[in-house]
């Protein structure tokens, strides 16, 4: 669900102009031309941040301020400000709000401010949560993966979990690369202290170091504060570097000296932070083949790659997916309150057989789907998405005129054409859903002639 803003300002071009560039960003954005509507906005709706004009009639900011702390402690309050209101600002910061913003509004600073601030907010949430239910999420013994792979990961990450070692998690979007991230985090000695989670795709590139090292104000032009970076946030605790090959070149040489002298300086001055973070880092891409290319720093690479933990596609563990359906059938039932306890037969080989490219993030948005249609205890076909309808009943007809091996060459050209085409003509995928080697595949699509095309 997307993340709730609340503009406050009594200029109307100023609140459709920020409520116009936020809702292009994804954000569900209210308006209130005033400090009492928002009250009352704010009592009706779950608001995540509040931005705020200080002088406005009937309510100013700093009354909205105080409402939003006493009443809705989880929501951010940014103050709008002119520049010559600097200390009025600075007194809005010292009774809670988190940020502000100079007039006139720079609509790409105010996008990665936002973002920032809310992000920082649902990792604090999480980690709320996650703490509570620390023991039943991250108990080994019971999280969900049967298989050989998902065992040895298992192994891995209670090794690894007792150490402060570095390290580097490979995997397709999708493959749980942030779960096991926290999984390590919280089955450590660090537990009690924050786990933050940096998108490094998502930062500006020239945001990169402030954001991650801090800065001090004044160091460039929008640092009206100063401020500490997710290295300073993580301090005691962990620092996930999801994607962590999209950091710029540049600045990976100042990451691995952050990392391997354990200090960091901010944007703005020569003098140095200790800093004591246990990095994780992941990457969909391969790293060593980064280096090859001179997009990443080998240095870097053998400082993050201390153990490696490779998370296999969900195609390489197909003994897992019932059991992660049946896991997403109870979360979702007991969330939305239903009373639905599995799927039928047919729902479970259309999924077996399904080609999953958005891996398990794509298995648990389906069955989350179906729960939301489900009108029996079981889920049937007709409650997943259309696609899974198109399936193909009979992939070979039988024909009692033919010899054995006539036969058998047909079933097969018959059933790998379909394996193909459920896997977008993808060679490899299609190698590992019939449980062959590369080499015999193309050595039966030779020998039978199928065609590589649909």
């Amino acid at each position: 669900m997307a993340e709730s803003i609340l503009i406050v300002d009594d200029e109307d071009i100023i609140r459709e102009s920020l409520s116009f560039v936020l809702s292009k960003e994804g954000f569900r954005v209210r308006e209130a031309p005033n400090g009492k509507v928002a009250v009352d906005i704010l009592k009706e709706d779950n608001i995540d941040l509040v931005i705020t004009d200080l002088e406005m009639p009937e309510m100013k900011g700093i009354e909205l301020l105080a409402h939003v702390a006493r009443f809705c402690p989880e929501t951010l309050v940014v103050i709008i400000t002119a520049y010559g209101s600097i200390d009025t600002a600075i007194q809005a910061l010292r009774k809670g709000a988190v940020d502000y913003i100079l007039k006139p509004v720079e609509f790409d600073e105010l996008i990665v401010k936002v973002t920032r601030l809310l992000a920082n907010r649902r990792v604090s949430i999480e980690n709320k949560l996650l703490r509570g239910e620390l023991d039943r999420r991250f108990d080994f013994t019971n999280i969900i993966g049967q298989s050989p792979a998902m065992q040895k990961i298992f192994y891995t990450i209670k090794k690894v979990s007792a150490t402060d070692g570095t390290v580097l998690i490979h995997g397709k979007s999708g493959t749980g690369k942030e779960l096991v991230a926290r999984a390590i985090h919280f089955n450590s000695k660090r537990n009690q202290k924050q786990f933050i989670a940096v998108n490094c795709g998502a930062i500006v590139e020239n945001l990169f170091e402030s954001e991650l090292f801090g800065h001090k104000r004044g160091s460039f032009t929008g640092a009206a504060t100063d401020k500490e970076g997710y290295f300073k946030a993580a301090d005691g605790g962990s620092l996930f570097l999801d994607e962590v090959s999209e950091i710029p070149f540049q600045l990976q040489v100042k990451l691995l000296r952050a990392i391997e002298l354990k200090e960091v300086t901010p944007v703005g001055t020569a003098i140095p932070n200790a800093v004591d973070v246990r990095i994780i880092a992941s990457t969909n891409k391969v790293l060593a083949k980064e280096v090859e290319a001179g997009r990443f720093r080998e240095d870097l690479f053998y400082r993050l790659n201390i153990v490696e933990i490779n998370l296999p596609s969900l195609s390489d563990r197909g003994d897992d997916l019932p059991l992660l359906v049946q896991h997403f059938v109870e979360k979702y039932a007991r969330e939305m309150n239903k009373d639905v306890r599995g799927v039928d037969n047919e729902v479970m080989k259309s999924l077996l057989g399904h080609s999953w490219k958005g891996e398990i993030r794509e298995l648990e948005n389906i069955i989350e789907r179906a729960i939301i249609f489900a009108e029996s205890p079981l889920i049937t076909i007709d409650e997943l998405p259309g696609f899974f309808e198109q399936r193909e009943e009979t992939v070979y007809a039988f024909d009692a005129r033919r010899s054995m091996k006539e036969a058998v060459d047909e079933f097969e050209r018959q059933y790998i054409t379909h394996v193909l085409r459920s896997n977008s003509y993808n060679k490899e995928a299609t190698a590992r859903a019939l449980k062959i080697s590369l080499s015999s595949l193309y050595r039966k699509i030779e020998e039978l002639n199928i065609p590589l095309q649909g």
